[in-house]
């Protein structure tokens, strides 16, 4: 059996998360929401007053007026929209950027413009996205030498360009 989300057939018995969700601060933006059927990512939007400009090669914490509840086991993965990144050269610093399930304050996202011309972010802008991801808790058990493969130690650029 299925039903239909935004013209997508989606399975009835499909797992959906439910992440608890708040607005902070005074400057009301909107929910973070999919822009299609079958995005992986909802938009993230610049809780700000007043537009900022990012001079080339500057920097700066945007805040997005919201802050979430993850689940254990979950994190919120802070990544950079594609349209900023193509048009103006705006990508997220520190992509991606790690929401943990125990942060409950506001998110902020740090731009960085690595294009040739200013870039001026506006009120309620979109401004990157966020796509949360299940992770494992790993025990880390140290040993005096690790199993052989094909590949061994080689590192970067091993296996050709």
């Amino acid at each position: 059996m299925s039903r239909t989300l935004s013209g997508e057939n989606v399975e009835e018995n499909e797992m959906r998360l439910v992440v608890m969700t708040q607005r902070v601060g005074d400057i009301v933006v909107p929910l973070p929401r999919y822009q299609t059927g079958g995005a992986a990512g909802m938009d993230l939007h610049a809780a700000l007053r007043e537009p900022l400009t990012l001079a080339p090669f500057g920097r700066a914490k945007i805040p997005t007026g919201i802050a979430f509840a993850i689940p254990r086991g979950f994190e919120g993965q802070v990544r950079p929209r594609s349209g900023l990144a193509a048009k103006h050269g705006v990508t997220v610093l520190n992509a991606p950027g790690t929401i943990d399930s125990d942060y409950r304050g506001e998110v902020a996202v740090v731009l960085v413009n690595l294009g040739a011309e200013p870039c001026t972010i506006a009120p309620l802008d979109r401004i990157a996205q966020i796509v949360f991801a299940r992770y494992e808790t790993v025990i880390l058990e140290e040993t005096q030498s690790l199993s052989d493969t094909e590949r061994g130690a080689g590192g970067y650029g091993s296996t050709g360009l």
